[in-house]
């Protein structure tokens, strides 16, 4: 279409150059014929561009003005392809407002959020749960909107794999989850959830398993210590006694074990103060606690080994670090067969320290991997009474390296083994 209205165009010139040379021909002014009829045509041009352009500035919205030639093409082209771009506009907007609106009727505050950290747009959730203002907010860094410091390092750390609970800036008592998703070229979507309930029923959980941990202590041990006097008195009970009471001491040492590690992991979890860290030093930690587990072992003939490389000092509170390590190692050595190979490796580089224990056992199934960290989860509940564990040493793991801003790894094959690993952030080195 394009050539043909060229075509035509030069058609027309040239037809007016023609007329204009026969017409200075008759007149014997050719030059002067001619470059009256060129101004003429080239008057006409500007004329109609002039109309073009006044038609665009002022009445873009209303049916071009009326033209013959190419530049009535022209409107009618330019005419047709606003029509069709606000119909596409339209119909965008009717999109954005329909999401709009269903996203306002959501409970949940959903935010947007620009590379740079400015509040782009909100819902009305987000007024209730934030306390944010319209239109007085919009362009406001979301931290100086929300101060709380653990939502500030939250948000500048930039690993939004989990969301981040705190309580409501406009509200204490409601406990807030912010889960960020990045999205575009840096831009950030942020949805806060009301989970004050959910919140409030595991508190209640957490203090009712520390209470009744507490509470069975001391009965506890008061049945452990009669049990010992009674297997001490040995002369003076009868044989048929005798595995009955090592039995239930048995039992009663594995329930002193549970509520051990309960009270260990309620501290943990309802203690968001993590103490007064110091300087520790992993290398004689680790071997010590490779010593324990060789103990541990006894006469199953693991062979248990250690290996240290890079800096093993690092900031951290040493109890839970040796809980956590020494939970890792000695399910090692439960779930290894007789004879199998267990190896503990520390090791630091530019993205951190780690630790990794790796074994030649039974491993697990994949389906199972994600929720190892469960308490009381087990992949063979078969299996508690050969080995004696709790279910609760990878839940204390998990919770000491949260406290040390650490993440554990777990990769198994079935029937070749496992490796438990600890990564810690390199501002955990000395």
């Amino acid at each position: 279409m394009a050539k043909n209205s060229f075509s035509r165009v030069l058609g027309h010139v040239l037809l007016l150059v023609l007329f204009c040379l026969l017409l200075g021909w008759i007149l014997e002014q050719t030059a002067w014929v001619l470059v009256i009829g060129l101004g003429c045509y080239l008057a006409w041009t500007l004329r109609q561009m002039s109309r073009f352009y006044d038609w665009l500035s002022t009445h873009p919205n209303e049916p071009p003005p009326e033209a013959r030639g190419v530049w009535g093409e022209i409107f009618d082209s330019i005419y047709h392809l606003q029509r069709r771009d606000s119909k596409m506009r339209s119909r965008l907007q009717a999109v954005i407002d329909r999401i709009q609106s269903s996203t306002s009727a959501l409970r949940d505050a959903v935010i947007m959020i620009d590379s740079e950290g400015h509040l782009e747009w909100w819902n009305h959730a987000a007024e209730r749960l934030l306390g944010l203002r319209t239109p007085d907010d919009s362009g406001q860094h979301v931290a100086n909107l929300i101060r709380d410091p653990r939502f500030i390092e939250y948000f500048e750390r930039g690993d939004f794999r989990d969301p981040l609970e705190i309580p409501a800036p406009i509200d204490l008592n409601v406990q807030l989850q912010y889960a960020i998703t990045r999205y575009g070229p840096g831009d950030r979507l942020m949805v806060v959830r009301d989970v004050t309930r959910l919140h409030n029923l595991e508190q209640m959980r957490k203090d009712f398993v520390a209470n009744v941990s507490h509470e069975l202590r001391t009965p506890l041990t008061v049945v452990v210590g009669y049990l010992e006097t009674l297997l001490d008195m040995e002369d003076e009970i009868t044989p048929r006694w005798k595995r009955p009471l090592q039995q239930m001491q048995q039992q009663a040492s594995r329930m002193q074990a549970l509520l051990h590690d309960l009270l260990l992991l309620a501290r943990l979890e309802t203690s968001d103060n993590p103490g007064e860290e110091e300087l520790v030093d992993t290398g004689p930690l680790l071997e010590q606690i490779r010593k324990d587990a060789e103990a541990l072992s006894s006469e199953r003939g693991h062979r248990i080994s250690l290996e240290v490389q890079g800096n093993t000092r690092m900031h951290g509170i040493e109890g839970e670090l040796r809980s956590a390590f020494s939970n890792l190692a000695f399910n090692a050595v439960k779930y290894t067969p007789d004879q199998g190979e267990i190896t503990l490796r520390w090791w630091s580089d530019e993205k951190g320290q780690h630790l990794s224990v790796t074994d030649t056992g039974v491993g697990i199934a994949p389906q199972h991997i994600n929720r190892l960290t469960e308490r009381f989860y087990r992949v063979d509940t078969s299996r508690n009474s050969t080995t004696g564990g709790t279910g609760l040493g990878l839940a204390i793991v998990k919770h000491v390296l949260l406290r040390h801003q650490g993440r554990l790894e777990i990769t198994s094959v079935p029937e070749r083994g496992s490796t438990f690993s600890c990564h810690f952030p390199p501002s955990r080195g000395a």
